[in-house]
């Protein structure tokens, strides 16, 4: 006869109600593979007069403590979001010894180290794989596959819907406002899309991808992030020009020693294996001395690629002895953050000028004060200004940013320089 794992549920909306389909389905073939029968117990609601399709209503609480003070739940399913009062139900939850799946990205990259620190003093495991790129198994690989790999990068397209509106700037040439009311109309984007235009949607993945990548504990606050919604289609349109494609990148990384992780628009060369990965498809590349490249590739949001994430961690957690994932692949290191600027890169700089002679040799004389040379330029007249797109050589990044608030100052300098990260061809990014 089969045991029955018992399930407590936090939150039932677009994946939880997926988790809740994707158990009743597949209830036959998880019993014989596992020889376990999962039962879902209860579910923690804000709303019990919601509807919720295939959903028994007599599962619904919207009581916390019919679930936190059950001790017969085995596992506790969190896809509420949110940090407060997550945060404190999942610690309360891990130090009980409940074990716990989550796919609370910005959570983990705040409070990843307490949460790791409660699951291990109660004896219980923290699974998240569904918190970064849905269905993409990327967590699964470096904390299995690749362990003991010695990983030396992690290079990602982690937003959709980022890669969506890039994308359809590029195939359409609309303007960055437009794509992203498209990406909004079809449900690629959120109403309110700050924390994924704005870059910290992504630098919440990266945290925990570079977490698990160096075995270091990486917060998203040692992540300096920078979103798309500085950019003009002429970015995307002179990139391709100069044989790029335009991608918000998320990069982790080794700097002698320490821990680099970033999330910034950068220009991919076309023949780099990122360049293809279009509309709102997700993208890591793992890179190695001992494997040298790995790409995982896919849909890395939805609802139900996340419910699927959701439920192949719970069924992991059945088949691994208490623990065994916290003093693996989560083991700290304890590499230093890199500090911020200290990087080298080639850059794409763009500056709106006032049409004048001798602006250009100006501007070139500030970057060489700075250490900065130029390797292609680009003008084109606009009206009564001028555009000076650049693509400048390595530097420091710190020298780089130096001369661009120096040329923002200049009189002849129109608007906020704009400067976006160089990738691959041996400029590697910051």
């Amino acid at each position: 006869m089969s045991d029955v794992v018992h399930i407590g549920m936090l939150g039932c909306g677009t994946v939880g109600q997926g988790v809740v389909r994707i158990l009743q389905e597949t209830a036959g073939t998880i019993e014989r593979a596992t020889g376990h029968r999962l039962e879902i117990t209860k579910v923690l609601v804000r709303d019990l007069q919601a509807d919720r399709p295939g959903v028994d209503p007599a599962l619904l609480t919207a009581d916390p403590e019919e679930i936190l003070g059950d001790d017969s739940i085995d596992i506790l399913i969190e896809v509420m979001g949110g940090v407060d009062p997550t945060h404190e139900w999942l610690v309360r939850a891990l130090g009980h010894g409940t074990s716990v799946v989550t796919a609370n990205k910005q959570l983990l990259a705040r409070h990843g180290p307490e949460l790791l620190a409660a699951a291990e003093e109660g004896g219980a495991e923290l699974r998240f794989e569904a918190s970064v790129c849905a269905a993409i198994p990327v967590i699964k690989v470096l904390r299995e596959s690749l362990l003991a790999a010695e990983i030396e990068s992690v290079t990602g397209i982690v937003n959709g819907t980022t890669n969506y509106i890039l994308s359809e700037m590029r195939r359409t040439g609309m303007s960055y406002a437009d794509a992203l009311t498209q990406a909004q109309e079809i449900g690629y984007a959120e109403a309110d899309p700050t924390d994924d235009v704005g870059g910290a949607d992504a630098a919440a993945k990266m945290a925990i991808l570079a977490s698990i990548a160096f075995h270091t504990r990486v917060l998203i606050d040692d992540v300096p992030y920078s979103g798309i919604d500085d950019l003009m289609s002429d970015d995307v349109d002179i990139a391709h020009e100069l044989g790029f494609v335009m991608k918000l990148l998320g990069v982790a990384r080794l700097v002698d020693g320490a821990v680099s992780v970033r999330v910034h628009p950068a220009l991919v060369p076309g023949n780099h294996p990122l360049a293809a990965v279009a509309g709102a498809d997700n993208a890591v590349l793992l890179e190695s001395s001992m494997v040298r490249q790995i790409m995982l590739s896919g849909p890395g949001a939805g609802g139900t690629e996340t419910a699927s994430a959701v439920v192949s961690d719970a069924l992991s957690i059945l088949g691994s002895r208490p623990g065994s994932f916290l003093a693996g692949a989560l083991v700290d290191a304890g590499r230093p953050i890199a500090p911020e600027g200290s990087l080298e890169s080639a850059f794409y700089l763009r500056l709106e000028v006032a049409d004048q002679p001798g602006v250009l040799a100006r501007v070139s004389s500030v970057l060489g004060d700075s250490g900065v040379s130029i390797l292609t330029v680009l003008q084109r007249g606009e009206g009564e200004g001028a555009r000076l797109v650049m693509i400048l050589h390595r530097s420091p990044e710190a020298q780089v940013r130096e001369a661009t608030r120096r040329l923002a100052a200049m009189p002849e300098v129109r608007a906020e320089p704009v400067v976006i990260t160089v990738v691959g061809s041996g400029e590697a990014s910051s």
